[in-house]
């Protein structure tokens, strides 16, 4: 009787042991991850598929911009050409190198809405409006994006270090902590206004 109580006892422990140990959380939560950088790849696509349509349209109107042209022609070619797997999204210098590529890319747009201000007809024509639209949703479209990754991020770290967590995480899967997608340096500078 005593032996029947032990055993029930153990198998108890052991299911509970096994239910609150986090594993199944801590497998959902790192696809959750990889799931919110599918995402964010796929609006840094979309950007990289539209610029060299708005890229066409303003040589039409400023073909003497061509180094502003040549800039942005270059930060994408640089930044579709950095490509980040999900297993390297524990490595910061990975991550780092992604954005600054990013970042490049996003100036450089800068620039060209820049010269843009300068051609009234250009900002007239409805298919530059059109792309431009297209362009600045897609931005709000990656800042989401970039937000909801580093939430998955956030909830993916907390998942691996949380108690009882951690030991099954330490035990069974190593799984490392992912970086977050973070502002670019530049972004620390408060921009001038200058009439």
């Amino acid at each position: 009787m005593y032996r029947r109580w032990i055993n029930w006892l153990i198998i108890l422990f052991a299911v509970g042991l096994f239910t609150g140990c986090g594993y199944n959380t801590m497998q959902r939560n790192d696809e959750a991850v990889f799931k919110a950088w599918g995402d964010l790849e796929s609006q840094l696509q979309r950007r990289a598929d539209l610029i060299p349509n708005l890229v066409e349209v303003v040589k039409g109107y400023a073909a003497h911009e061509k180094e502003t042209l040549q800039a942005v022609i270059e930060a994408r070619a640089k930044a579709t050409s950095i490509q980040l797997s999900p297993e390297s999204l524990s490595d910061p210098d990975a991550i780092a190198k992604f954005q600054a590529a990013q970042g490049a890319l996003s100036s450089s747009l800068a620039r060209l809405m820049v010269v843009v201000e300068r051609y009234p007809d250009l900002k007239a024509n409805q298919n530059f409006r059109d792309l431009q639209h297209q362009l600045e949703g897609t931005e709000n479209r990656i800042s989401v994006a970039r937000q909801r990754y580093n939430a998955a991020v956030e909830k993916f770290n907390f998942s691996i270090r949380r108690f009882p967590n951690s030991i099954t995480n330490n035990i069974m899967l190593n799984l490392e902590r992912k970086e977050y997608f973070k502002a670019d340096e530049a972004a620390q500078t408060v921009p001038e206004v200058k009439f």
